[in-house]
């Protein structure tokens, strides 16, 4: 069981690699930008790390780095589906005949949803990780302000913003509008932190999917 482990892993890295191929093999920088990219570069290193511990019986990723990279790319998922416009998919790269930003909003988040539930030994997460999870949200923000600041030209949208998203847009949006959706937006990071946390609670510790005992939290 632990080679088809390591296998699915494995191939859900390559799928966050391949994801952001634009970045890689385009040149396409200022895609860093955007809270998608990270959270599926940080996927790919996880399971990455996660799929070659599987393979040599070593050290997992620790509980609240896997439970906040479970939850950023669920909220990327999430976001693409219910907030986000829909993408043009003619306009993105292709790995074969899947559209990057496919890999990116859809593939992977499942991917990560289903290596957490199947693969994962559960029971490792504290009541207090979800509130530690939520602090990549605001130095992200933070992030995004000063590059806005020092990049106004940097047209990540269409309309030549240098905010990557609309709800935190302040080129197009009040500052009131933007406080209202930046605490919505961390009140949905709070509230599924603490869905996945009485997910991993609610599981056995160990099924036959899990594999080999995680070193460490």
């Amino acid at each position: 069981m632990k080679f088809f482990v390591s296998f699915y892993r494995f191939v859900s890295a390559f799928f966050c690699l391949a994801g952001c191929r634009g970045i890689i093999t385009h040149g396409q920088v200022k895609h860093l930008a955007f809270f998608t990219y990270q959270s599926n570069i940080i996927l790919g290193f996880v399971m990455f790390w996660a799929g070659v511990a599987t393979l040599i019986k070593g050290i997992q990723p620790p509980a609240w780095l896997k439970g906040m990279i479970t939850l950023d790319i669920a909220v990327t998922g999430l976001a693409a589906w219910l907030a986000l416009p829909p993408a043009d998919l003619n306009a993105s790269l292709k790995v074969g005949p899947i559209p990057c930003i496919i890999l990116l909003h859809i593939v992977n988040p499942i991917m990560a949803g289903i290596d957490f539930l199947l693969f994962d030994e559960h029971r490792r997460m504290t009541a207090k990780m979800p509130l530690f999870w939520m602090i990549y949200f605001p130095v992200y923000l933070v992030f995004i302000l000063i590059r806005a600041a020092i990049f106004p030209n940097s047209n990540l949208l269409d309309n030549g913003s240098p905010y990557p998203y609309g709800f935190i847009d302040l080129k197009n949006i009040s500052v009131q509008q933007f406080l209202q959706n930046i605490v919505l937006y961390a009140a949905a990071f709070v509230v599924l932190g603490y869905i996945i946390y009485a997910i991993d609670a609610a599981l056995p510790a160990k099924t036959a999917l899990t594999g080999e005992t995680h070193k460490g939290r």
